[in-house]
């Protein structure tokens, strides 16, 4: 993947709406979703709606089909996997190391809760 299209879909999937969308479709798996259902799941007026598909359709990040009088809207899981092969193609690369475990995600990002001594 040229470092020009990585960089236009960080830059699609770097606002909050965007990236409801995104992983929307993400979960709707190859299916898609039509347009009215995406702006019910996210909250936003067809406009605005119109917007966002458009900035993540240009980046590359999902593709857009007609069925009937809708228009089906799905993640493309190959830009998908191209921009994350990207983004760890030379995982620990400097270490010298077998880094696999280092470099699988963690369970959860959330710090544990720290509660409160009575």
């Amino acid at each position: 993947m040229k470092t020009t299209r990585v960089i236009e879909a960080l830059g699609a999937l770097a606002h909050e709406h965007r990236l409801r969308i995104y992983r929307l479709l993400v979960e709707r798996g190859p299916a898609g979703l039509a347009a009215g259902a995406i702006a019910a799941s996210v909250g936003l007026i067809p406009s605005s709606l119109t917007f966002h598909l458009q900035s993540l359709e240009r980046a590359g990040l999902i593709s857009q089909r007609r069925a009937g009088r809708q228009l089906i809207y799905g993640a493309d899981f190959a830009a998908m996997s191209s921009l994350v092969t990207y983004l760890t193609q030379n995982c620990c690369a400097g270490s010298g190391e077998a880094c696999a475990a280092a470099c699988a995600p963690i369970a959860s990002a959330r710090p544990a809760r720290r509660t409160r001594a009575a």
